[in-house]
């Protein structure tokens, strides 16, 4: 099903696995925020059932990861399984963090719509998800 035009984002961010650090997620979640998003941050240590259960409930238009930890693959792998067997299908998932240059490919392969390595500027970053967001995210 297709959704709607998105006037407002609303992003959920989360932290995957047993990453420890958050500094940047809620760096980006600040000026997501600034720039006119609702922003939910679940905080850290988050499995794809709870990440699933947020965007369901807060009816998100896009899903961000941040992976610090090298299980970038793993997670997002799980993390689109969770969302295709939940029906969220159309709600766009990216990933942020330690993400080497060869595993870009590799993520977009596995349906993540957008990747953002360390030291992705962040105007590009909050540009890049809202361009995701209104490719087909809710209407507000």
């Amino acid at each position: 099903m297709s959704r709607p035009a998105v006037v407002r984002p609303r992003i959920v961010l989360a932290k995957p696995g047993l990453d420890g650090h958050d500094r940047g997620i809620k760096v980006v979640g600040m000026a997501l925020r600034d720039a006119g998003a609702e922003v939910v941050y679940l905080g850290l240590q988050q499995t794809a059932p709870q990440i699933v259960g947020a965007a369901l409930a807060e009816d998100a238009d896009v899903i961000g990861l941040s992976v610090l930890s090298g299980v970038h693959l793993a997670v997002a792998a799980q993390l689109l399984t969770a969302c295709r067997e939940a029906g969220l299908d159309d709600v766009p998932v990216v990933v942020g963090g330690t993400i080497p240059p060869t595993d870009v490919d590799r993520l977009k392969a596995l349906g993540v719509r957008d990747v953002f390595p360390v030291g992705t500027p962040l105007p590009d970053v909050v540009e890049r998800i809202f361009d995701i967001a209104r490719q087909g995210g809710r209407s507000s």
